[in-house]
């Protein structure tokens, strides 16, 4: 009787594993990235500081006990909209820099994909489980803002409240993709962390600034300041977040003048349709590069 040679198990492909099977790898993979974003100390440094500043600036912008609701909420939702500007896309984006790249560099995810795991498997565990990390973050930070908020105002605007919650959730998923895109096309943590701090600064102050210096220099139409504007994920965020509270974006000059009369009630959908955008594409350009690359 001949001998049947088997070949080794690798984690390139596993097409005759059950679904079944193929969702509880995805899951363990979640699971095991979620317990090591806890147990860094990083994780709890973005967390904590986030929740402590969103506290402080509620309590800030609410110097009053029972103030009138809507001033009162609108302070505070425009400080922690400004926070979230700056503090959850640079979360995201380091922690989504260095999922893959740091995994690389260290032998763990060679380690990891000569057991029964695909690539396909590795990424969305990997991405599920820092998704996981980040949400928590980014609700410590609203949980604080909203308690003091509560306690300050009554709990005015509670539904406003909740929609810029989803608004910062939706962006820091979004930079999180984006990290991982650049995590998946770099070998070295440092190298990825020093492009995702490059990519956060020109998204947060090129973004912005540069717009309205570009737009006095050249005398960018406006149709076109607002476009460049929306396509920008913070910027984006930030104009949806402004629309849930204050109801309109005239506030923001001619560029707002113009979306409001351009696009009418289909501007906010446009805008958070832009957001969910940059939260699907990168993810989704960082899962084909890392499931087409031989790299590990």
């Amino acid at each position: 009787m001949t001998a049947t040679a088997t070949k080794p198990t690798t984690g390139r492909s596993l097409p005759d594993l059950p679904e079944r099977a193929q969702w509880r790898a995805t899951l363990a993979i979640a699971h095991k990235e979620l317990d090591d974003a806890v147990r860094s100390r990083w994780f709890w440094m973005w967390a904590i500081a986030f929740a402590l500043l969103a506290g402080v600036l509620a309590s800030v912008a609410l110097p009053g006990s029972r103030i009138a609701g809507s001033a009162s909420f609108g302070r505070t939702a425009a400080s922690l909209v400004a926070l979230v500007q700056v503090i959850v896309p640079l979360m995201g984006l380091t922690l989504g820099a260095q999922s893959i790249a740091a995994q690389r560099e260290s032998g763990a995810l060679r380690f990891l994909l000569s057991h029964p795991v695909n690539r396909t498997e590795a990424f969305w565990g990997f991405h599920l489980g820092l998704s996981a990390a980040l949400l928590a973050a980014a609700s410590a930070g609203f949980g604080a803002a909203g308690i003091v908020t509560a306690i300050r105002s009554g709990g005015a605007q509670a539904g406003a409240f909740l929609r810029i919650t989803l608004l910062a959730w939706i962006l820091v998923i979004a930079m999180l993709g984006v990290g991982m895109f650049i995590s998946a096309f770099t070998r070295r943590a440092s190298s990825a962390l020093g492009v995702a701090v490059f990519v956060w600064l020109a998204f947060v102050f090129l973004g912005d600034l540069g717009l309205m210096g570009t737009a006095v220099a050249t005398r960018m139409p406006v149709d076109a300041l607002f476009f460049a504007t929306v396509a920008n994920p913070i910027e984006a965020f930030r104009l949806a977040a402004l629309g849930s509270f204050v109801g309109s974006l005239d506030i923001l000059g001619p560029a707002g003048t113009y979306a409001v009369d351009a696009l009418g009630p289909a501007l906010m959908p446009v805008i958070v349709g832009v957001l969910v955008l940059w939260m699907i594409l990168p993810s989704v350009g960082a899962w084909i590069r890392f499931r087409t690359s031989k790299d590990v």
